[in-house]
């Protein structure tokens, strides 16, 4: 597939995702967090301070979206559309935008069941937004860093990220985090050994749009 097709591909799927996200998900989890605050429902709640609880309402959705990760490749049906994501076979910051419009729907409910039991506020929720979309560009980004190593002590990194999208099983299964590292150490799923395969998922090309759409409901397919 021409590198020219693949990006468009990437950026119309990234505006359908970015559809459901900002007509959707936002002003629903929006709403429900201004709710919880005003209740003080939720689990950081019952800390002291706004910016005490605004700091562990973003810690507790970073661990969340670990968790989310790790299933959209475990259970099989929320992989279908998963795998969109991963079927591309050069990676750069428009893989971060390449997902299925139903992979960003499904993850509506999960979110407002995070914003209720965490107790995240507007702010909250909107600075780990913020924080969470430039660090999924950041670590799909086709950058060469010298500082990668040291940096994945902390952060989920382009060189770290790069692992989970070889086509190799074992590194497929690691490295899940999005922002802060350190959920992949806890869970014993990190791993810095890199592969000698492609980027994407064996025997699966790289879509056009309308494909790209099809896939989940494609049977027979790799992956």
């Amino acid at each position: 597939m021409p590198d020219s097709a693949r990006l468009r591909t990437n950026l119309a799927l990234g505006a359908i995702s970015l559809a459901v996200v900002t007509l959707v998900e936002q002003p629903l989890a929006m709403r429900l967090a201004g709710r919880v605050v005003a209740r003080r429902q939720g689990l950081v709640q019952a800390l002291p301070g706004a910016w005490l609880r605004d700091l562990a309402a973003i810690l507790l959705l970073d661990y969340a979206t670990y968790h989310w990760h790790v299933a959209t490749h475990r259970v099989p049906l929320l992989w279908r559309l998963h795998r969109v994501h991963h079927s591309d076979q050069a990676m750069d910051w428009t893989t971060a935008l390449r997902f299925h419009g139903l992979d960003m729907a499904l993850s509506v409910p999960l979110r407002l069941a995070e914003v209720r039991l965490i107790g995240a506020s507007p702010r909250a929720l909107a600075l780990y937004g913020g924080w969470f979309f430039a660090n999924v560009a950041f670590h799909h980004a086709d950058l060469k860093l010298g500082a990668d190593r040291e940096l994945a002590w902390f952060l989920t990194t382009p060189g770290m990220h790069d692992i989970h999208h070889r086509a190799d099983a074992a590194a497929l299964d690691s490295n899940y985090s999005s922002g802060l590292s350190l959920w992949d150490r806890v869970h014993g799923t990190f791993s810095a050994a890199r592969p000698d395969v492609g980027i994407g998922i064996p025997g699966l090309a790289t879509q056009p749009l309308a494909a790209a759409l099809a896939l989940p409901f494609t049977r027979d397919t790799p992956g």
